[in-house]
């Protein structure tokens, strides 16, 4: 089945707050090797009662350049699902990673989205932000617990809108691990490592 709201954002209904945090470990399989990956989730996951839910997704990476350095700029990321032509753009703002406590196992960093209307892209040009770049993520999403698994085929564009025409950009899929909590929740980086450990040998999650 298929979800009706962005792979990054699944059946969630309400919006990230300042003081949620989300926890990610990724990963990459060849295409080869993603049958038997997804195999393996099903095998472990929840949400596969009814059947695999998909998502095709259609996402766009704005950049608004805050000084004289290129590296020196805030990005928002607007996403909205390609299954429903009414689908609402999801708005993220993923914080930079917290690099506090370099023993930590996961990858942590400040989460803000909200659901908007269809005029997003539009309104980010009009307040100064520019696309950096856009592609288009198919695939499916699995549940456990709080926890997220995407497993996703990266597609780009060859001609600008044109989603009759996508190339891949690699042989290999990506795979990606993330929990949304509030900050704190130092517990969720354990329960992540052993549910990832139960993905090896197909596939070894990393701390980005």
């Amino acid at each position: 089945m298929s979800s009706s709201l962005p792979g990054n954002l699944g059946s969630v209904s309400t919006t990230g707050g300042p003081n949620l945090q989300e926890y990610v470990l990724q990963g990459t399989i060849l295409d080869q090797s993603a049958e038997a990956l997804v195999h393996r989730l099903r095998a472990l996951c929840d949400n596969v009662d009814q059947g695999l839910e998909t998502f095709r997704d259609h996402e766009m990476v704005f950049a608004l350049h805050t000084g004289g350095q290129t590296n020196n700029q805030v990005m928002l990321r607007a996403r909205r699902s390609l299954d429903q032509a009414d689908s609402p753009w999801q708005l993220r703002y993923l914080g930079q990673t917290d690099l506090s406590d370099k023993s930590r196992a996961v990858t942590v960093r400040s989460y803000l989205d909200a659901l908007t209307s269809d005029t997003l892209p539009a309104f980010l040009n009009d307040i100064g932000f520019r696309l950096d770049h856009e592609f288009v993520a198919k695939g499916h999403m699995f549940r456990k617990g709080k926890m997220k698994v995407l497993v996703s085929k990266l597609f780009k564009f060859q001609k600008p809108n044109d989603l009759q025409n996508l190339e891949a950009m690699t042989s290999s899929r990506l795979v990606e691990l993330s929990v949304v909590a509030p900050s704190g929740s130092e517990n969720i980086a354990d329960d992540m490592k052993v549910f990832a450990e139960q993905l090896k040998p197909l596939v070894s999650m990393d701390k980005v």
